[in-house]
């Protein structure tokens, strides 16, 4: 039997790894936009690290639990087919793999008690889907090299 992806991705030995390229990831995706949306977002980013210097590390520390959650159905059919790259199952679901991974960060969003992040998040999130889903073959391959 495959092993849970967060068996895969989030144990004590594989998570401090895991995380440390999931924030490179999401550097990396922020640092790759363009236009007048690529501002917004680089300049949201720029706000929420202002607000602490550790928060993206602790933010994805927090939200991996429930990310991997979200992708473990996806992983499950990923597996189930044979294999293949992970990144092109996620694609070819682009919309659902976005809104599920969305679900996770409007949840937390919502019950912030800091106003700045609410307001920031808020200002993002009519765009945030797109993003997502511009990031997901690096998402997917993320999840394969560490759970594969």
């Amino acid at each position: 039997m495959v092993a849970a992806l967060s068996e895969s991705l989030l144990d004590d030995a594989k998570r401090p790894a895991f995380l440390a390229d999931a924030k490179e990831v999401l550097d990396a995706e922020v640092s790759d936009k363009g236009g007048a949306s690529g501002l917004a977002v680089k300049g949201g980013y720029a706000a929420v690290k202002k607000v602490s210097p550790s928060i993206v590390a602790d933010a994805l520390e927090s939200f991996a639990p429930k990310f991997v959650e979200k992708l473990e159905p996806y992983w499950a059919e990923f597996q189930g087919n044979g294999g293949g790259n992970f990144a092109d199952l996620l694609v070819s679901k682009q919309d659902e793999v976005a809104e599920a991974l969305l679900s996770v960060t409007d949840a937390r969003a919502e019950s912030s008690s800091r106003p700045a992040l609410q307001k920031v998040y808020s200002s993002l999130r009519s765009s945030a889907k797109k993003n997502v889903a511009e990031a997901l073959p690096r998402v997917g391959d993320l999840v394969q090299r560490h759970a594969g």
